[in-house]
C-alpha cells in the first residue's frame, strides 16, 4: 500500500471521500498535499535506513549478548533514541553504574545535541503540538536533513516534513534494534566496521547541502574549525570545543550572513 492510497483510505473513513467522490474538496486537497510532503520526507529519510538498520541490529545483538530481551531494545529506542548513548547504555546496565555516573556520561555523549538545538530555534517555531516530538527526535542524521533549507522546495509544508523525517528515522532505528534483539540469540553477527557507514552517510549529506546552498561560508567555517580543534585537542575530545566555537561564531555573524544571503 502506497502512502497516497493510505491517505485516500483515511479520507474515506473520515467522510471526505464517499463512493469515490470528493465530499470536502478543501480538505481533500490539503490531505493530498500532505501525502506529497510525506513522500518527500520518506525520500529524504531513505538514505538513512541502511546505516540505521545495520547499526540498530548491532545494538540489538549487544543487548541480547548482555542478557536483555528484544523488548528492552524497543523500550530504549522509545525512551532514549540516541544511538551512541544506547550503545554506551549496554555497558552501563551491565556494569551497574550509579545514577550520577550515568547522568555525566549521558551529558558528555549528547552535549552536541544542545548545540544542534540552538540552530533549530527558528525552524521549529510555530510547530504546535508536534514540537515536543521534534525536539525529542533531533538526532544527528535527522538534523542533517531538516537543517538543509537550501535544498528544500519552497512549497513544502515544513511541519509535515520535519515530523515525518523524524518519524521515519526513528522507525529505521527501531526496526534495526528489534531485529538485532530477535536475531541475536540465533545468528552470529560481526559489527566490525559498521560505524563507518554513518560517517560515509554524513559525508554524502554534507556534500549535498554544500552544493545545494548558495551560502557556503558556514560549511567552510565548520571544516576549518573542526580541523584546527582536532590538531589542538586530539581526536577523543575535539568535537565539543569545535561545535561550541562554530556555534558562537555563527551566532555572532548570523544576521550578517542572512542579510548577505538574501542579497545574492
Amino acid at each position: 500500500m502506497t502512502i497516497y492510497s493510505f491517505s485516500k483510505m483515511i479520507m474515506e473513513w473520515s467522510g471526505y471521500i464517499r463512493g469515490g467522490k470528493i465530499i470536502n474538496k478543501g480538505m481533500y486537497l490539503e490531505m493530498k498535499s500532505i501525502s506529497k510532503d510525506v513522500r518527500f520526507a520518506l525520500k529524504k529519510a531513505l538514505p538513512i535506513m541502511p546505516g540505521y538498520v545495520v547499526m540498530g541490529i548491532g545494538f540489538g545483538v549487544m543487548m541480547s549478548d548482555a542478557g536483555y530481551s528484544w523488548w528492552w531494545s524497543l523500550l530504549m529506542c522509545l525512551c532514549i533514541l540516541g544511538g551512541s548513548m544506547q550503545y554506551a547504555a549496554v555497558g552501563i546496565l551491565s556494569g551497574g553504574a550509579s545514577v550520577i555516573t550515568t547522568a555525566i556520561i549521558t551529558f558528555t555523549i549528547h552535549a552536541r545535541l544542545f548545540i544542534y538545538s540552538l540552530s533549530m530555534l527558528d525552524r521549529y517555531k510555530g510547530m504546535g503540538k508536534v514540537k515536543p516530538y521534534l525536539i525529542y527526535g533531533l538526532v544527528d542524521e535527522t538534523y542533517s536533513i531538516v537543517s538543509s533549507d537550501g535544498i528544500l522546495p519552497s512549497t513544502l509544508n515544513r511541519k509535515v516534513f520535519y515530523a515525518f523525517v523524524t518519524f521515519f528515522d526513528q522507525l529505521w532505528w527501531i526496526i534495526g534494534c528489534v531485529a538485532g534483539g530477535l536475531l541475536g540469540p540465533v545468528i552470529p553477527f560481526n559489527t566490525a566496521g559498521i560505524d563507518f557507514a554513518m560517517t560515509a552517510l554524513f559525508i554524502v549529506l554534507f556534500i549535498e547541502q554544500f552544493i545545494g546552498n548558495r551560502e557556503r561560508r558556514p560549511a567552510l567555517l565548520g571544516l576549518g574549525v573542526t580541523f584546527v580543534c582536532l590538531l589542538i585537542f586530539g581526536e577523543s575530545v575535539f568535537l565539543i570545543p569545535a561545535m561550541v566555537i562554530i556555534t558562537g561564531v555563527l551566532i555572532v555573524f548570523r544576521k550578517k550572513i542572512k542579510t548577505e544571503e538574501g542579497e545574492v
